[in-house]
């Protein structure tokens, strides 16, 4: 029988150099890892003030400035009035990020699936076919 704290380690070590590996694969430019949250985190939840998505990201709202304004800057966001509050300005991805995020999925999607194929035999894939139901397991609520 595995040791759980074994395989806890190897597990969590092994996701790390995948999501590097990953992010090698698709240009992030120079978007830092709060820049790239922010970017997630209009996409997952939608258009938001800057005050909201420092609430959802667990910073003060004075830090949030530079990250929306570095964002802005480089096209991938944009600001709109506020309906009801002329105070605030409502941020969303610009269609320039949409494309931009889409294509560098794309790029990872292609580059591991051209990796499984290249290098795991057919048996092997379908033993990461079930070790992915089993991670899945881990994960899912």
């Amino acid at each position: 029988m595995a040791d759980a704290d074994l395989l806890a380690g190897e597990l969590r070590a092994l996701a790390g150099k995948l999501k590097r590996r990953l992010r090698e694969q698709a240009d992030v430019g120079d978007l830092t890892p709060s820049q790239r949250s922010v970017l997630l985190r209009l996409e997952k939840d939608g258009p938001a003030t800057a005050s909201t998505l420092a609430r959802m990201e667990s910073m003060r709202p004075q830090s949030m400035g530079p990250i929306i304004a570095a964002l802005e800057s480089a096209g991938l966001v944009r600001g709109s009035p506020h309906p009801t509050d002329g105070r605030q300005t409502i941020l969303s991805m610009t269609d320039a990020c949409r494309t931009w995020l889409a294509e560098g999925r794309a790029a990872r999607q292609d580059w591991l699936s051209r990796t499984i194929t290249a290098r795991l035999s057919p048996a092997e894939q379908q033993q990461l076919a079930s070790a992915i139901t089993l991670l899945r397991r881990l994960v899912d609520d």
